[in-house]
């Protein structure tokens, strides 16, 4: 790192690592919470229209019947996007073929989608886990032993702490010339426990600021040797559940992230540099707003789809089990008659029947290449996804 870049403003410390010739210098961020100006009027203006968002989009998840159906798509549209920053190429059409397959086994499947579908199962996870404890370093373990498991991150040690110096920087940097170098591994568990505590103090700051405070502190500990970035993420949506601003995961920033992927690393490295908290703010608090419209648009598109396929439905005279498929490609837009067969307890006779009444009505399509195990894929639900 170059220790010029540094100003008296940063929010830690450098410190030096390694002896001689081997010694390098590493950044230690201070606890939070840092001195923050909220009376600052393009700050305030920010965090109210981030307010107003989130709040239509917590009303609108409150009042769909059946909020699920529309729950899931979003969950694995994070899943792409957040795993999509780090660099995998699968998209929602090969993550849903992925999971329609049966989730095959490693060597069956690339890796990139098979990281994506560890996300769906990290966010799951993370879910279940916050219904009955707190978000402490319980929830950060297991959600990175999820994520890493069976893929190529599986050799950074999948549910624990790094014990070794890492850093971020250009491919083929070293320690030495890396844009950013985190804690050494002797100061990080004290970095990990003071985020900890503040991750359980709720009287500092607007909860919106605390997250944007947390994601930025997280990211700067670096506390694993790989998949940082990912569950940096994951929390995020986690903690607007678990701090009850959403009755469940409707919320992602992944999609913001990635759209201005240079300047969300650049300005959470303006943070570490010169203390500039009002830009990452700011910047933070856009991607809140941004996201929560989006994701009422997308929520009620879907939801208007879901209506119209009732429709079409009813005027070909179509019921029963066909009906029920159409409920759950809102879960899961891509079906094999084996997975139709096996949710709803009847013969793959009559399960391939009511796919082919499905396609007949211009719901479902088989996808391209599966002719021996048909994928039917709902391509109307993946554009409003996409």
């Amino acid at each position: 790192m170059l220790t010029e870049q540094f100003s008296r403003q940063s929010p830690g410390r450098l410190v030096q690592a390694g002896e001689g010739s081997a010694g390098y210098w590493a950044f230690v961020p201070h606890p939070l919470p840092p001195p923050l100006d909220l009376r600052d009027p393009e700050l305030w203006r920010e965090l109210s229209q981030a307010d107003r968002a989130l709040g239509e989009l917590a009303g609108l998840s409150r009042t769909i019947p059946n909020p699920r159906l529309f729950v899931r798509p979003f969950i694995h549209r994070e899943a792409v996007l957040s795993s999509r920053i780090e660099g995998t190429r699968t998209d929602l059409n090969g993550l849903y073929a992925f999971e329609a397959a049966g989730a095959p086994a490693a060597g069956k499947a690339d890796d990139d989608t098979r990281e994506v579908h560890n996300y769906v199962l990290a966010l799951d996870r993370g879910v279940e886990m916050l219904t009955a404890a707190a978000a402490d370093r319980k929830l950060i373990l297991a959600l990175h032993e999820v994520l890493m498991r069976g893929v190529r991150g599986e050799r950074a040690a999948p549910g624990r702490f790094r014990t070794e110096q890492n850093w971020v920087g250009p491919a083929n940097s070293t320690v030495f010339d890396a844009t950013y170098v985190p804690p050494p591994p002797e100061e990080m568990p004290g970095s990990v426990t003071e985020f900890e505590r503040y991750l359980a103090d709720p009287n500092t700051y607007p909860p919106l600021v605390r997250l944007a405070l947390l994601h930025y502190q997280f990211e700067a500990i670096h506390p694993f040797r790989d998949g940082n970035g990912r569950v940096g993420r994951l929390l995020v949506s986690l903690l607007l559940v678990h701090w009850q601003l959403f009755p469940a995961p409707v919320l992602y920033l992944s999609a913001f992230f990635e759209q201005h992927r240079r300047e969300y690393y650049d300005l959470l490295l303006g943070v570490t540099l010169r203390g500039a908290w009002r830009e990452w703010l700011r910047f933070f608090l856009l991607g809140v707003a941004t996201q929560a419209k989006d994701a009422v648009d997308r929520a009620k598109r879907l939801h208007d789809l879901h209506q119209d396929y009732r429709q079409r439905l009813r005027k070909e005279r179509v019921s029963g089990l066909a009906l029920d498929i159409t409920d759950a490609l809102f879960e899961n837009p891509a079906v094999t008659g084996n997975q139709v067969a096996a949710s709803f307890g009847v013969s793959h006779q009559a399960a391939m029947a009511a796919l082919r009444r499905l396609e007949k009505a211009g719901i479902l399509a088989v996808a391209p290449g599966t002719k021996r195990n048909r994928i039917h894929q709902a391509h109307e639900i993946l554009t409003i996804l996409e």
